[in-house]
């Protein structure tokens, strides 16, 4: 049995309990096996284009940082967190960046916007235009242990696979926001994973 939420079923935990999104996430955590997706071979452009997009970003990045980096929940081992880029030192989580993907007309009118705002206003802002987003991240914070992180938006400016294996990301391309627990969001998230986390332990 699969027995494991990752961070991307944040907004179905989350959802009422009663909501066909909680119900379907009960289905996958008992079904017998997971599904994969390869998202370089999707044909969803949105998809397909962050996927090669996250290669090209870890090049911004120091020495030490790690993509797809896991991180399990100490107080809710049904809990586990991907981190698209960890940093890793002397073998513990100490940084990572969650990276999302917008297109660059978007990105111009939600996101550079926010970058000279306060650290407070943009916090405010991400939690109601970005919710999905920012809860996401308190999911990885919960599993990771760490007081803060980034969330990352990335412009995209093409659809081209082509153009993007071979893209340069400057500085420009990226916002990179601090988000901070929130333990209102992470006690909510502990709240709904104690049925997930019973169900796992009475199996085994």
């Amino acid at each position: 049995m699969v027995l494991s939420l990752g961070s991307g079923d944040t907004t179905k935990l989350l959802s009422g309990k009663t909501t066909k999104g909680f119900g379907d996430l009960l289905r996958k955590f008992v079904a017998e096996d997971r599904e994969y997706w390869n998202s370089f071979a999707s044909p969803l452009d949105a998809l397909r284009t962050g996927a090669i997009l996250e290669i090209r970003y870890l090049d911004t990045l120091d020495d030490g940082y790690f993509c797809q980096y896991k991180a399990t929940c100490k107080e809710f081992d049904c809990l586990t967190a991907s981190l698209d880029f960890a940093k890793v030192e002397l073998g513990e989580i100490v940084d990572f960046d969650e990276l999302k993907t917008i297109f660059l007309t978007e990105y111009i009118d939600a996101i550079v916007p926010l970058a000279d705002l306060p650290q407070k206003d943009q916090i405010a802002v991400l939690k109601k235009k970005f919710k999905n987003n920012y809860n996401q991240v308190q999911f990885q914070l919960l599993c990771s242990g760490l007081d803060s992180a980034n969330l990352v938006f990335l412009s995209v400016e093409s659809y081209e696979d082509d153009e993007n294996y071979l893209r340069e990301i400057k500085e420009g391309d990226y916002t990179k926001f601090r988000i901070f627990r929130d333990e209102w969001v992470i006690a909510k998230i502990m709240e709904r994973a104690t049925l997930f986390q019973m169900i796992k332990d009475s199996i085994h």
